[in-house]
């Protein structure tokens, strides 16, 4: 019986990028994980330049990597524990399949 996965997504500061890299290694899942530059909208202005305000983006990067079930309770402790107030956005989704063809 295969064991539940969620797909974990993160939105996160460059800033950010290496220090949140260095905490998801500690989680590496058979899979390993992603990151990509994204554009955040919000209609918040909160922390955002003048440019980001006008433009109405901010640059952000985002991870996903999928967890199992019994790990994801600790990954998202360590999170909240090593980034709390950090800006940090997240999401989980069940994964209904995954797979390589």
């Amino acid at each position: 019986m295969k064991t539940q996965e969620y797909l974990v997504t993160l939105n996160v500061s460059p800033e950010l990028e290496e220090p949140i890299v260095d905490c998801l290694l500690t989680f590496e899942s058979e899979h390993g994980f992603s990151s990509m530059p994204v554009f955040s909208h919000d209609h918040r202005n909160e922390g955002l330049s003048l440019a980001e305000q006008v433009t109405g983006r901010q640059k952000k990067i985002r991870f996903q990597m999928y967890i199992p079930e019994s790990d994801l309770p600790l990954l998202l402790a360590k999170l909240k524990a090593e980034f709390a107030n950090a800006g940090i956005h997240y999401w989980v989704l069940p994964v209904m399949e995954s797979g390589y063809v």
